[in-house]
């Protein structure tokens, strides 16, 4: 059903006024727009509301029973207005961004730790998705921006890398891999070996830059999630690659720089263009985009686990 507010609002203000003068007045508009809006209230509901007389207006008596309740509902309107208008102006600064897991829980906690130290009334919302839902998040601007892989961005984004993240192999704290400065693929051909399939695409840009070398490895068990993976090498149950973000330093696992050949994946930054942020939106979606920027670069620089 079509509610006619701003008819519903030029009866009011005729009602009360007594004529459409004084009504246009109260509403900053012409004589004219007040009539036009009452002629549509009309001809929605079918019914006269207001004669013109001599002296001014009348009701009738559709217009003397709509009346009351008409007033109390753009009383509430208004009312409802102005809660939501200082709302606005009395809430919270909030700034929405969307980021892989492993971004999420690698380097979010400390940073949004020093954002909280330095901008108590900044309100950060963070969306840790799988790529496929950071691009959808974007799009829709529920995400100011999104922190991704640079291997699947869509057409209709901006991207801009921000680091590289190598690819290190877990392990077991106790195996012999474990105390190596660094290991080569071809040290991983009689290893028990652990894949993950995400829908990121890890597992194909591995493939992609091995090669032929691929073939030589032996992949015993396959898992969707890196958190699945981590859980089976700390049971003993074989060894994987994961992107260096993955694995932490109390996750009870070792982290090894895999070499020959370095496997990395790029990680950028997501916008859509021509869709400018608004106000503090944009200088708080920069800032905390610079401060990912940084953390990333500490921790990636870093050898071992972060």
């Amino acid at each position: 059903m079509h509610i006619d507010f701003l008819g519903i609002q030029a009866f009011v203000a005729v009602a009360e006024c007594g004529t459409f003068g004084l009504a246009a007045a109260r509403l900053h508009l012409t004589q004219a727009a007040i009539s036009h809006r009452m002629r549509k209230l009309e001809e929605s509901l079918g019914v006269q509301l207001i004669v013109r007389t001599s002296r001014g207006i009348s009701l009738t008596q559709a217009g003397e029973a709509m009346l009351p309740r008409a007033r109390l509902s753009m009383a509430q309107l208004e009312e409802s207005w102005a809660l939501g208008r200082r709302h606005g102006q009395q809430a919270p600064a909030w700034v929405s961004f969307a980021c892989l897991p492993t971004v999420a829980s690698g380097v979010l906690p400390a940073l949004l730790e020093q954002v909280k130290l330095s901008q108590a009334d900044l309100q950060v919302r963070v969306f840790d998705s799988s790529p496929s839902e950071i691009l959808e998040l974007v799009q829709a601007r529920t995400a100011a921006f999104g922190i991704s892989i640079g291997s699947v961005v869509a057409p209709g984004f901006s991207s801009q890398t921000i680091a590289r993240e190598a690819f290190v192999l877990a392990c077991p704290q106790d195996h012999p891999l474990a105390q190596r400065p660094s290991v080569a693929w071809s040290d991983l051909q009689e290893q028990r070996l652990i894949r993950i399939s995400l829908p990121s695409g890890n597992s194909a840009t591995i493939d992609d830059s091995l090669g032929p070398a691929r073939q030589g490895l032996r992949w015993g068990l396959e898992v969707q999630r890196t958190a699945m993976a981590l859980q089976m090498v700390r049971a003993g149950l074989g060894l994987t690659v994961v992107p260096a973000l993955a694995v932490h330093a109390d996750d009870g696992v070792a982290c090894v720089p895999l070499r020959s050949p370095e496997v990395s994946r790029s990680l950028v930054l997501l916008t859509v263009p021509g869709v400018a942020l608004q106000g503090s939106e944009s200088d708080m979606a920069q800032a905390l985009t610079e401060l990912i920027r940084q953390r990333l670069a500490a921790h990636l620089s870093q050898a071992g686990p972060i």
